[in-house]
């Protein structure tokens, strides 16, 4: 069976998010780089794969796939993973509360400072807007606040056990890190360590590697 195809780059948070999904199920993958600075995103045939002209896009044979928790349930319910939790209907509506909160909550304000304290100054040469970077830091603050105080009761956050909700927080954290702004999460020690828990499986240490290694 031919390998499955991810378009786009690793370092991409969201293309990091499908390929650490991979790696729990033990599939076979191919990355289909796609340049962003050229705007190849923006023009076919990548369009026939996302009509949003984003990354990442996803091809198994004939199926083509677009949005990256999309793509991960889909490649997580096909190798039988247990990160979706989907033999419990508890346990399972928690993971999707809270992948829910981290793709509205937590990525709404980790995009800006990604893109302020990382893109722009290393990437793009430019010079950050430290109103932007307060305002979403501050927004930051309050969203912790609540995950400290649910990991305070739980090991993760949909329940005593890891979930794609869990896996889904580690590129953008991967990337704060890379950043001078990491700190902001030393006030929170059950998020720190709940962090250094999931960043610790090898699944997600390999695509950390290789979000470098594309960097």
């Amino acid at each position: 069976m031919a390998p499955v195809k991810v378009y786009g780059l690793p370092m991409n948070g969201s293309v990091a998010r499908v390929l650490a999904c991979l790696e729990e199920v033990g599939a076979e993958y191919e990355v289909v780089a796609v340049d962003l600075h050229t705007g190849e995103h923006k023009r076919l045939p990548h369009l026939a794969r996302n009509p949003f002209g984003q990354v990442p896009a996803f091809q198994d044979g004939d199926l083509v796939l677009f949005e990256s928790r999309a793509i991960s349930k889909y490649i997580l319910r096909k190798g039988s993973s247990d990160l979706l939790r989907e033999n419990n209907l508890s346990e399972s509506a928690m993971v999707d509360v809270w992948l829910d909160v981290e793709s509205q909550k937590f990525d709404s304000v980790m995009l800006p400072i990604i893109f302020q304290g990382l893109v722009i100054p290393v990437y793009m040469g430019g010079t950050s807007d430290l109103k932007v970077l307060e305002e979403n830091l501050e927004k930051l603050k309050e969203i912790m606040e609540v995950y400290e105080e649910r990991l305070s009761k739980y090991k993760y956050l949909a329940g005593d056990f890891i979930s794609l909700a869990d896996i889904s927080h580690f590129p953008m954290v991967h990337l704060l890190h890379e950043t001078p702004y990491a700190a902001v999460l030393d006030a929170y020690p059950h998020v720190k360590a709940w962090i250094a828990g999931v960043m610790d499986r090898p699944t997600v240490k390999k695509v950390m590697g290789l979000m470098k290694t594309f960097g």
